[in-house]
């Protein structure tokens, strides 16, 4: 079994920053991609930024300069850096994960975290 648990939403002024964590847990020999996707009510889920794990990294225009995806593989954690936030960043934040454990390659979400970014 894997688990991957979000945290770090919260509601913040625009022009504010937020800082998300999301930790992949259980029985894994290692992780491959792992990203941060975002899903506004009424919108189709989005990617937001995703990182390889020798830390190669893809953003959505929409936040290129502003946000920054790191991770600590020792870890197995991604980390979302939200700089000068806008209302349209306002959605529930999901993590995701390709894991491998033992021979299978699965891709394992977290049931996500609301970040609401105030006018």
């Amino acid at each position: 079994q894997v688990q991957v648990a979000e945290s770090g939403g919260g509601l913040v002024q625009a022009g504010g920053s937020l800082r998300l964590s999301c930790a992949a847990s259980g029985s894994i020999f290692s992780i491959n991609a792992m990203g941060w996707y975002r899903q506004a009510p009424g919108k189709q889920r989005e990617l937001v930024a995703a990182i390889t794990t020798d830390g190669g990294t893809n953003y959505a225009d929409s936040v290129k300069g502003r946000f920054t995806i790191a991770r600590d593989n020792a870890k197995n954690t991604v980390y979302l850096q939200m700089n000068s936030l806008k209302p349209e960043d306002t959605a529930v934040y999901y993590c995701n994960a390709a894991v491998r454990a033992g021979v299978s390659l699965g891709i394992y979400w977290g049931q996500g975290t609301q970040v609401t970014v105030s006018s």
